[in-house]
């Protein structure tokens, strides 16, 4: 379980395919801090740590994690954001996050806001996710709150310490996003899909 609430930013040194997996090693402050098979959220995606050396680790993705989250367009010097796993003692500072991406979302909009930044991010609404205002979402990994909620489009504003403690400095129009949308809505949306089915069955 992840609050998503980022702790590091982390540089991609190399990449490496092997078979249908790919191997990223990861560059960051926290790296040797971390152990051997530990879960650790990169830009959201829940990955384990595979090895360590100083102030790198080492990550092992496989074709469906590929396939599903924005890893497949990570090129070496790109900058992603770190998480680990929240402590059973720890501070609850952000929302419930798996780290299990939904699926990916495209940057449509950066808009300047004097002070912050507005960022428009769409997907495809077909999946069947969806976001409400004032609601939670996870964006590569970040905990954050929906300030316009749309079918297929939300916008989430970004204050200047989440931009420059995050990889939102670099995100760019066109760019893809990992979203994990709001658990408590994915259940809620599944116990509505059950219920209308065993009304049916009736």
């Amino acid at each position: 379980m992840f609050t998503g609430i980022i702790e590091s930013l982390a540089k991609i040194s190399s990449i490496q395919h092997e078979k249908s997996n790919v191997i990223f090693k990861i560059q960051s402050d926290i790296s040797s801090q971390l152990k051997v098979d530990q879960s650790l959220a990169h830009n959201g995606v829940c990955l384990t740590v595979t090895e360590i050396q100083e102030n790198e680790h080492w990550v092992t993705a496989i074709d469906e994690t590929m396939k599903k989250t924005n890893l497949s367009s990570w090129k070496v010097g790109n900058w992603i954001n770190l998480e680990r796993c929240m402590p059973a003692n720890g501070r609850f500072d952000g929302h419930f996050v798996q780290g299990h991406v939904d699926q990916i979302g495209v940057c449509s909009n950066i808009l300047d806001e004097n002070g912050s930044w507005r960022y428009t991010i769409e997907y495809d609404p077909k999946i069947g996710n969806f976001t409400v205002e004032k609601g939670s979402i996870c964006v590569n990994g970040i905990s954050l709150t929906v300030i316009d909620s749309q079918i297929g489009k939300f916008s989430v504003a970004i204050i200047p310490y989440t931009y420059e403690h995050t990889n939102f400095k670099g995100l760019q129009i066109g760019d893809q996003i990992n979203l994990e949308f709001d658990v408590f809505g994915k259940y809620l949306k599944q116990m509505l899909a059950v219920e209308k089915y065993l009304k049916v069955l009736k």
